[in-house]
This record gives C-alpha cells, structure tokens and sequence, in this order.
C-alpha cells in the first residue's frame, strides 16, 4: 500500500468514527478541499458518500477515469443527471434514512433541491466542520508537501532579492515573483502576492500596483505557493537602501514580537493565549492599535483553515501537528508596515519553523 493510499485510510476510518458519533448513517461530502482531503481526487467537480459500509465518489464523466485513479478506495458513480434524484436512489440502494451534509458549504437552492428530492425517505441533518476539524492536525505526507512549497518560496524569495532594485514596480516584482516559484516546481500561488513599498505597506492586504519602488524604504512582500496540493505562505519585509529610523525602530518591535510568539506558542495553548505572546510585546511599545489582525492561522490544502491564533479564538486547546502561521505587523496610515511571517509546526515542547529564508537584523 502506498503512503497516499494509506493516509486515504487512515482519513476515512476517522470520518467514519465522527459518523458513528453523530445521528446519521452516511456523509455527504460536497466541498472540494474536504473531497480532496478523504479521497485524493482532484476533479472540480464531485461528493462523497461516505458511510460505515460504503465510500462512494459521485462524478461525471470527464472524471471517472481520473477518479478511478486517484481515488482507489472509493467506489465511482457515474453522474448522469442531476445529483439529488441520484442521493434518493443511492439512499434507498444502501439503506441510508438519515443523510448528514455539509451545512456551510451547501446553497440555499443545492439545499432545497436535495429536501425535495429526499422528502418522505431520508432525513437531511445538518453538520458544520466535521472534516475540517479532522484536517487541523497534518499527517506526515502533509508536512511533507508543506515542507516542498515552504522551500519552493524560500528559494524565489532569495533569487528575487538578488534582481530587485529601485525603480521596478510593485507589479513587476510581482509577477518575476510568481515566475520564480512556478519554475521552481509551483502548481501555482496560495494567494495573490502581495508586494508593498513604502506608505503602502500600512495596508495589510496592499494589492501590488504601478508604482515605483523607492529606494531607503520597506518592502512588505507576502506570498506563497501550491505544492502538492498544498499551500505556504511568508511575510519578509526587506529593504531597499536605509529605512528611516522610525520605520527601523518598528520594524525591530515586530522582529521581537515574532521572535517571541516563536518561542512561546506550543500544542496545548488556546489561540488567544498565542496570540498575546506576541500582542503583549507590540502593545508594550507603544501599538496597540497598530496591529489589527490575528496572529496567524492554520495552513494546509487551503490557505486559511484552522485553527486561528487571535483574541477572537476562543478556549480550543491548538493541537500537536498543526501548521499555523506567526506573523505579528505594526501598520501606521500614511507613513508604512512592517509584517514577518513564518510558518511553524506546533509540537507540545514548542514550536518548528518550517520558514527558511533569513530576517533583516538592524543593531538597537
């Protein structure tokens, strides 16, 4: 048995256990990185039913060959109509009478026409979260492709710092930064890149545009890559010349929050109490109300997933084997950010930085 087919296994045995837990006979999985995860098919278009007897792939005909392939402990069914009259006839084929579903991830129309369709034979219950939590903590083939697109942004990160200089736009650092990753064995971006110079920078989710990058300023870049399905993300924030010493003295306040969190954040933490490790240091300098967001989030086949490292978070112990981002910021309007991100495996004794590439270092 290969390792992908074996971590297949091992996911389906655990949503069966959550199945066994719940007031339904059978899963109903319709969203595509929640697919993906349990089955390994990569099709734009498929569900899963998934029960303690039966795990059946729904999918049309562009697909079955691909999921015959990529998903071998699944059974495929050809769609050849529409999916509701097809979840009555498989229903009532395997005895299913009460049929959980995806609730956030099902429009109001899917959801009506699957009501009417099973009316009178299957009882629709709704559920929330039931494969992305089992998704928190990675399994050693995940770290493995984490590991692949976390190296794959460090090595374009250092070879677009060797060609950028002042004068080049943000766009066009952008897309050399993209090209970079691609040839480098990118399936593609984990999200739009973000490149912003100067007073830019105090926007968080700057979108890179024509202008010019000046010289004796920030750069906040911010970006990532899709390697075996699986996506990185990193902050640096690099200079192009001296920055001037307010933006210095900034930048060393988030160096030392990040550097902090790094430290303290472990498995066992609530995600508010991770977050104040870094906070409290940004706070005590004086910008509190300078640092908006969250401390970071987990990352895995989507970029943002659980869990979430912020004083929003809640009382949810983070688990050992999660990949969650620390990426503290301190962003002043009109004037420019800093943000330094890496990702790390949370262990119970600590946390693993899995980001390779250096940090600027400026002599207090």
């Amino acid at each position: 048995m290969s390792t992908a087919e074996s971590s297949t296994a091992t996911r389906i045995h655990k949503a069966r256990r959550w199945l066994q837990d719940s007031e339904a006979e059978a899963l109903l999985v319709s969203n595509d990185y929640n697919r993906r995860y349990l089955s390994g098919f990569t099709g734009s278009s498929g569900w899963l039913l998934l029960s303690a007897a039966d795990a059946l792939l729904i999918t049309d005909s562009r697909y079955t060959e691909q999921a015959g392939k990529q998903a071998p402990d699944f059974t495929v069914v050809p769609q050849t109509g529409p999916v509701p009259p097809l979840l009555l006839e498989l229903s009532q084929q395997h005895g299913y009478e009460r049929l959980a579903f995806e609730s956030d991830h099902v429009s109001v129309a899917a959801y009506g026409s699957y009501r009417e369709a099973l009316a009178g034979h299957v009882e629709l219950i709704e559920c929330q979260r039931a494969i992305e939590d089992l998704r928190v903590a990675k399994e050693p083939d995940e770290i493995a492709a984490l590991r692949k697109a976390i190296a794959i942004a460090d090595d374009a990160l250092a070879e677009l710092l060797a060609w950028l200089r002042p004068g080049v736009t943000e766009k066009a650092a952008a897309w050399r930064l993209e090209v970079l990753m691609r040839e480098g064995g990118a399936e593609g971006l984990s999200f739009p890149s973000i490149i912003a110079a100067g007073p830019n920078g105090a926007m968080p989710h700057h979108r890179p545009g024509n202008d010019v990058i000046p010289a004796d300023t920030f750069i906040v870049m911010d970006f990532g890559c899709i390697a075996d399905g699986y996506c990185s993300d990193m902050t640096r924030t690099v200079a192009l010349g001296t920055p001037s010493p307010e933006m210095q003295e900034i930048y060393r306040i988030v160096l030392r929050a990040q550097e902090a969190a790094e430290e303290q954040v472990r498995a066992g933490m609530t995600g508010v109490e991770a977050d104040a490790c870094a906070r409290d240091v940004i706070a005590a300098a004086g910008h509190a109300d300078h640092f908006g967001h969250g401390l970071g989030h987990g990352v895995g086949l989507e970029i943002h997933e659980a869990p979430r490292l912020s004083p929003l978070a809640g009382d949810t112990p983070l688990p050992a084997g999660a990949v969650v981002s620390i990426e503290p910021g301190i962003y002043v309007p009109g004037v420019g950010g800093v943000r330094i991100e890496d990702l790390v495996l949370l262990h119970t004794d600590g946390a693993e930085v899995l980001t390779g590439s250096p940090k600027l270092r400026f002599q207090t």
